[in-house]
């Protein structure tokens, strides 16, 4: 198209194929936000532009949701790829980026009911209620499943339902799953990669004495993670297979992660807050207490964050909203607009996918 606009020599052309090509820069230039209904008989996914805040489409999951109690339940790939968990199917659904669309994929079956996505080492891991697998990973495709292995509490003892938290991953070599087992401490299982698949069996570390819930958690590029303690309102610092240091959060039930930089911001369900925390590789700090307040009242949920957008679900009086923020380099958080309605009332997972034209983290 380009090549026949360049031999063309009218001046209403050239002024046509400019302006074309303007708009399609300008529509392939947002910055999305995608959640999942979560519907237990017929879920999709809603696909927003946080700019505007419309809502650009709803696709179906060709499955059926009713997870609870999860972190990434949808998750993003480098603002290319879309996964969204079917606990009631046992399936994953997949979605490709298409200028500012997503298109659907495929399906991919897991061992388990999938609770938690993340993507790294050329893999999706996938944890479930009792399991957690991988699956290989070429460019945009993801393709067979690899390995998989059991989850287990600290003891050696299966997980009872509802207890999987979060999937992540940590490096080359691990990927972590968080357990939480109330009123025992709960677990954190380092699970072995060997080429990136799951290999072997999980090794179960015991969450410290005196806390409760591992559930969200962030990764910094050294490995180390930040882990939130749920139900005892803290945060610990996981390293080399240990937790090494834990502090109160000043909020309360500290549940959802995420990391902009070397800030990592936690969504607090019982105060209705995001915190502000800062990790360094022996230490973790409370940086703002109350960075943000969520504005409809509701109790905060799955949080995401990428391109200067900082995304939020909550739910409360059977309604679920998602609210945007923005955020600079000192991670101090701004309300972008009115929360929006979802129309939905237990919307689980949300992830923010970079303009097309940039690399998401």
């Amino acid at each position: 198209m380009s090549r026949l606009v360049a031999l063309c020599s009218t001046a209403a052309l050239l002024v046509f194929a400019a302006s074309a090509s303007n708009a399609h820069a300008e529509d392939s230039g947002r910055t999305l936000a995608v959640t999942m209904t979560n519907d237990p008989v017929s879920n999709q996914i809603q696909v927003y532009d946080t700019s505007t805040k419309v809502l650009l489409q709803t696709l179906s999951t060709d499955g059926k949701g009713g997870v609870a109690g999860s972190a990434r339940a949808v998750k993003q790939f480098k603002g290319e790829i879309v996964a969204a968990v079917n606990n009631g199917s046992n399936t994953v659904a997949l979605y490709t980026r298409d200028g500012d669309r997503l298109k659907f994929d495929k399906l991919v079956t897991t061992t388990s009911a999938p609770v938690s996505v993340d993507f790294g080492n050329d893999h999706m891991y996938v944890a479930g209620a009792t399991t957690v697998d991988s699956f290989v990973l070429h460019g945009n495709n993801v393709e067979w499943r690899d390995g998989t292995t059991l989850l287990a509490l600290a003891g050696g003892v299966p997980p009872p339902s509802g207890s999987t938290s979060q999937v992540g991953v940590i490096d080359g070599q691990h990927v972590l799953v968080t357990l939480k087992n109330d009123p025992d401490p709960g677990t954190v299982d380092v699970v072995t990669l060997d080429d990136g698949a799951v290999t072997g069996a999980a090794h179960a570390v015991l969450a410290p004495a005196g806390t409760l819930t591992p559930f969200g958690f962030a990764v910094y590029p050294d490995g180390t993670a930040l882990v939130t303690l749920a139900h005892t309102s803290q945060a610990g610092l996981f390293r080399n297979g240990a937790f090494t240091a834990v502090i109160a959060v000043g909020q309360t039930a500290d549940c959802w992660m995420t990391r902009v930089g070397k800030y990592v911001f936690t969504a607090n369900t019982g105060s209705g807050t995001i915190s502000r925390l800062i990790g360094t590789g022996n230490h973790v700090f409370v940086d703002n207490p109350v960075a943000a307040s969520i504005a409809t009242g509701g109790a905060p949920a799955d949080i995401d964050a990428q391109a200067g957008v900082l995304g939020v679900i909550d739910g409360g009086a059977g309604q679920s909203h998602l609210s945007l923020f923005t955020y600079n380099e000192f991670g101090e958080l701004a309300a972008s607009g009115a929360p929006i309605t979802l129309g939905v009332p237990n919307a689980n997972g949300v992830a923010i996918l970079a303009p097309a034209d940039r690399e998401g983290r």
